[in-house]
């Protein structure tokens, strides 16, 4: 497995498209909010990619996905498609997942967002992914392995209760949307990948109110579920690891890794 290491000049591209990607993000915040569609979300995220930032909305057409966005509700763990006829109502969550490709490089993050008056066991669950996510970015540094990242985000979500998703995970990112490593959310202690100055990934915990098994729509062949129909959260960043510990590239405007 050759794991791509991103030199200066790929990696000030990836801050570009990152930098993007976070922006679109926190453009998207008002509007999300009870009675939009999840169409218009996506129209205004496509309209705001192509036609501000001139860059390239990457969901949009990769592998057939329909949408430049990702819109997954509670039960959707992810790859949501946004659809007229999805209307957001009060105590629903929902991640938005956004790629922006931009001069070649790929930007990936997203957000789970509470939808009016949210359920306490809703609001612990996109906290505590919230947590999974942060705690796991604080480990990363040269020599670290990924197993060890990925143990630490499952016992977090184990001492609450959840189940950790295993059918999806992080990824590597650059001029690919998806390249190595894979970035699993669960793990052992003392195995996998050794992290290494340059390297570029995503981690993207999907953790679940019951169980982590899912199920793929036969209808679409994209919106993924939880089994149990129990509700999933999900946040998502791109990381660099640099020589004495990491950048968060994704990281939005007065957000802080805590």
């Amino acid at each position: 497995m050759a794991i791509p290491i991103k030199n200066r000049v790929e990696i000030e591209k990836m801050r570009v498209s990152c930098r993007l990607a976070a922006d679109v993000i926190e453009m998207i915040t008002p509007y999300v909010k009870e009675g939009i569609s999840t169409e218009e979300l996506n129209d205004i995220c496509h309209d705001y990619i192509v036609n501000f930032q001139n860059a390239i909305p990457a969901p949009l057409n990769y592998h057939g996905y329909p949408a430049s966005i990702c819109t997954s509700i509670n039960e959707v763990v992810c790859h949501g498609i946004p659809s007229k006829a999805q209307i957001l109502k009060s105590g629903d969550i929902i991640n938005i997942d956004v790629t922006v490709l931009k001069d070649g490089y790929h930007g990936d993050t997203s957000v789970t967002f509470l939808i009016g008056e949210v359920s306490e066991e809703n609001k612990k669950l996109v906290n505590v992914t919230q947590h999974c996510l942060y705690e796991a970015i604080k480990m990363l540094k040269p020599g670290v392995k990924l197993g060890d990242v990925g143990y630490h985000i499952q016992s977090i979500a184990h001492s609450n209760g959840y189940g950790v998703v295993r059918d999806f995970c992080g990824h590597g990112i650059g001029r690919k949307f998806h390249e190595d490593p894979q970035v699993l959310h669960y793990g052992a202690k003392n195995t996998g990948t050794v992290l290494k100055e340059g390297m570029t990934f995503t981690i993207e915990p999907m953790i679940n109110i019951g169980k982590y098994h899912v199920e793929v729509s036969r209808k679409d062949n994209w919106t993924v579920t939880t089994k149990d129909r129990k509700n999933s959260a999900q946040f998502e960043h791109t990381v660099l690891i640099t020589s004495t510990g990491h950048e968060v590239l994704t990281l939005r405007k007065n957000e802080k890794i805590n």
